[in-house]
């Protein structure tokens, strides 16, 4: 089985091309952080070469900038091609299948404000605080009791 699922950053911004006969093809390198074994304290970054087809390809290139965070779902795949120096190159690319956008199109991280935390109303006297009152049934609304047997359930 073929199957490749990782979670990083874009190290740079993705670059969109069309094929001669027209299909959307989009190449990104996906930072990923790898623990490492001899210094399990000290992460290290993976750069994963990925490339999408067609309307996947479409959206990275239109949504996506260095620093997005994303899910990439997909395969790897090798090939090989001569340079122009006369050399065989070889490579190696995550096929993605399905790419999910886990930041925000701006990347930034939202404001905290100062008085975020602060309430609106300034209470001088714990007695001045509103509560709810837990005497009444908050589910007395609900409709009638349901009765369950152990052959009701599917487990």
């Amino acid at each position: 089985m073929n199957k490749v699922i990782l979670i990083g950053r874009l190290a740079r911004d993705p670059e969109m091309r069309t094929t001669s006969s027209g299909i959307s093809v989009t190449r990104f390198t996906v930072a990923v952080s790898r623990i490492n074994t001899a210094n399990s304290a000290q992460p290290q970054t993976d750069f994963i070469s990925c490339v999408a087809w067609r309307r996947q390809a479409e959206n990275i290139a239109k949504y996506c900038t260095k620093g997005t965070q994303v899910a990439v779902d997909g395969r790897i795949q090798t090939g090989s091609y001569d340079a122009p120096d006369g050399q065989k190159r070889y490579t190696t690319d995550v096929v993605a299948d399905n790419v999910t956008f886990l930041s925000s199109r701006n990347n930034k991280e939202p404001e905290v404000k100062e008085d975020y935390f602060k309430p609106d109303v300034n209470y001088e006297n714990k007695n001045d605080i509103p509560t709810t009152d837990v005497t009444e049934d908050p589910f007395k609304d609900f409709g009638e009791e349901i009765a369950l047997t152990d052959d009701d359930l599917p487990f």
